[in-house]
């Protein structure tokens, strides 16, 4: 049996997916999600910092322990906007390569978007109609506009969790006029994003992973309905979506600890990326948000795939072990 990992060195948040290869998709069998924190207290500084950097090893030290545990010698890693960005960041991929053996391929936000695109489309979250897919990172974030058939549309803005927390986010609960900056700073750095959106009209807004997996445990918190373990896309309603924001807005960090649904890593962030949300369902009319648990990771299995199927159709496993 075919196996395979990936490993998605995030600015915020390091993943590991090992999965088993099959004929028609993939099946599960670990995965697992770090907050290493990568760009803290560097990233505007455009630097990986010493305690971020030996986070980092110790984080991928134990990812590599459960790679060789599954004697798996098909190894994607993928590093993003903290690396991309940081001046140290070749040297660090370095040190990750003799320390490890792992190769880190530094991605740039074209290539991240495509991958991001793929595993949004593994998960079944689009159909023929025009999306407007994003993925909040903490370095970036990556906006899609296209179908279950192709991209129409694709770019990356430096503006992920990380940054906006950084820039506006000094008080807590945040102020009405750090929202007010945050909005102005939104406006400025999307031109293009809204352009497209003029041009392209999308009608659906699918999220990626990340925020939108809390969003989701949240939402369905509320309405007293679990997840289901093998389920890849969700959907909220954007008016509960907004009532979530509002109640996030106004919380100060203690208090949204204590909201069902919500997880430490994503505490801090979740605001300005509602903020952020909160500012795209200005630009595109739709009554839900659509959210794919599939992102970067399952976009790099989806391609392992392709490229082994002979370019076939392809199906995902939803057994997990």
């Amino acid at each position: 049996m075919d196996k395979a990992a990936v490993i998605d060195m995030g600015t915020n948040t390091f993943h590991l997916l090992l999965v088993a290869l099959e004929e028609n998709g993939f099946r599960t069998l670990y995965k697992e999600k770090i907050p290493v924190k990568l760009g803290e207290g560097g990233i505007s500084k455009e630097l990986i910092l010493p305690e971020a950097k030996k986070r980092a090893f110790h984080t991928l030290t134990h990812f590599s322990n459960l790679i060789k545990g599954e004697k798996i010698d098909q190894v994607y890693a993928f590093a993003t906007s903290a690396v991309r960005n940081a001046r140290n960041g070749y040297e660090f991929v370095n040190e990750i390569k003799d320390r490890m053996g792992i190769d880190v391929n530094i991605i740039d936000g074209n290539r991240e978007a495509e991958l991001i695109y793929k595993g949004i489309r593994l998960s079944g979250s689009l159909n023929g109609d025009t999306s407007l897919m994003m993925d909040i990172g903490g370095g970036s974030v990556e906006f899609i506009i296209g179908n279950d058939r192709r991209i129409f549309w694709k770019q990356s803005f430096e503006i992920g969790g990380q940054r906006m927390l950084d820039l506006f986010h000094y008080h807590d609960p945040i102020l009405p006029t750090e929202i007010c900056r945050l909005n102005d700073y939104l406006k400025s750095k999307l031109e293009s994003l809204c352009q497209a959106i003029s041009h392209f009209q999308p009608t659906r807004l699918v999220g990626a992973s990340g925020t939108f997996d809390t969003l989701t445990d949240m939402y369905r918190a509320r309405v007293q309905e679990a997840k289901l373990r093998y389920q890849s896309t969700y959907s909220i309603p954007a008016a509960s979506f907004q009532q979530i924001a509002g109640q996030l807005i106004h919380l100060n960090r203690t208090e949204r600890l204590q909201i069902k649904g919500m997880i430490p890593m994503r505490v801090d962030m979740i605001v300005v990326a509602s903020c952020l949300i909160q500012f795209i369902l200005e630009q595109v009319d739709t009554d839900l948000l659509h959210c794919s648990t599939y992102s970067l990771k399952e976009g790099a299995i989806a391609e392992i795939l392709h490229n082994q199927s002979g370019n076939k159709p392809l199906q995902f496993a939803r057994q997990a072990i």
